[in-house]
């Protein structure tokens, strides 16, 4: 009997002592190859797997003692996906806490207003906290990975800044875009002013396209709107320059010309009645909601006065005198 007294003290002694030097291990700052160290944990991984990844990304962590750490503290199923960053001193115990917290790490990246799905993509392609999946894809694929009923992704984006986990798929991120657009389009659309000529929210985003293209300055924006709205009900023709210049592509070298103008293509919104067959580029929400609300004016024209702002005119004579005042006096 006294034998087995001192065999479970031994035991617990043992024990103890062991529990001890995990617990003062779990305090020790752990090795870094270098600082700062970045490692992604993937959907589902276990942590025994997390661990073979902070290894390879070089932090000296030991798998045995960390899983009996996460066994003991409850927290061995408990971890979170993402992408993680670690400095010097981080400790066993920090690193299980910071997976368990699911404290990731982040990107950021601003989408502009009015770039068109080109620039967008040159934008995601350079960005290194983002894994280029969609680089080798067309835009019809992305379109048709999206879900989305239209060949082309321009003017489906919404224009703002994302934050994202560092290592995730930009695909992921332009379908966060595309939803973002879908769902400020569809409210958009439900509040809208009655009598407005488009036969469905694509035409409006069409529209807002445009606007955002022509928006020299914000208070102009309704007005400008107003504009494209009153010449499609009359049925005259948009005669919008960056319609063309869309049209012309790659091609357009900063110098839009009179052949330019007189070239007809789907874009040519000179040669065509109607709105072009697709945005133009990226509207932000200002430039759909003046698509939806135009201002209460009869203008047909507008011209640019050289300061940012517009100049409106209901007539063709008043307008040309506008031409003249603005643009060919010089003033």
């Amino acid at each position: 009997m006294r034998f087995l007294i001192k065999l479970l003290f031994l035991v617990f002694l043992t024990l103890a002592a062991a529990l001890g030097g995990l617990w003062w291990w779990a305090g020790q700052p752990l090795a870094l190859q270098n600082a700062p160290v970045d490692f992604h944990v993937a959907n589902g991984s276990s942590l025994r797997a997390a661990l073979t990844e902070m290894r390879a990304a070089g932090i000296a962590v030991e798998p045995s003692l960390m899983l009996l750490l996460a066994r003991l503290s409850g927290a061995e199923t408990g971890i979170k996906a993402g992408s993680y960053s670690v400095d010097d001193g981080v400790t066993p115990r920090q690193l299980l806490d910071k997976l368990v917290r699911g404290k990731v790490t982040q990107g950021d990246i601003t989408l502009v207003e009015g770039w068109t799905v080109r620039q967008w993509r040159a934008r995601l392609a350079v960005n290194p906290d983002l894994n280029g999946d969609s680089r080798s894809l067309s835009e019809e694929e992305i379109a048709r990975r999206l879900g989305l009923s239209y060949a082309s992704l321009e003017g489906w984006l919404f224009p703002d800044t994302y934050l994202f986990d560092k290592h995730s798929s930009d695909l992921d991120l332009i379908a966060r875009a595309a939803r973002a657009m879908e769902r400020r389009l569809v409210a958009a659309w439900a509040g809208r002013d009655e009598g407005l000529p488009y036969r469905s929210p694509y035409e409006a985003l069409i529209m807002a396209s445009i606007i955002e293209k022509e928006t020299g300055r914000e208070a102009d924006r309704e007005q400008i709107a107003a504009v494209f709205v009153n010449r499609l009900r009359l049925g005259m023709p948009l005669q919008t320059d960056p319609t063309v210049i869309y049209g012309l592509g790659e091609t357009f070298d900063g110098n839009l010309r009179k052949r330019d103008l007189l070239a007809d293509t789907p874009y040519n919104t000179y040669t065509r009645r109607g709105l072009p067959p697709t945005p133009i580029a990226m509207p932000g929400l200002a430039s759909i909601e003046a698509a939806l609300h135009p201002a209460p004016s009869q203008a047909l024209y507008f011209v640019a006065r050289g300061d940012g702002s517009s100049h409106f005119s209901s007539t063709l004579d008043e307008h040309n005198r506008a031409v003249n005042r603005y643009q060919r006096s010089g003033k």
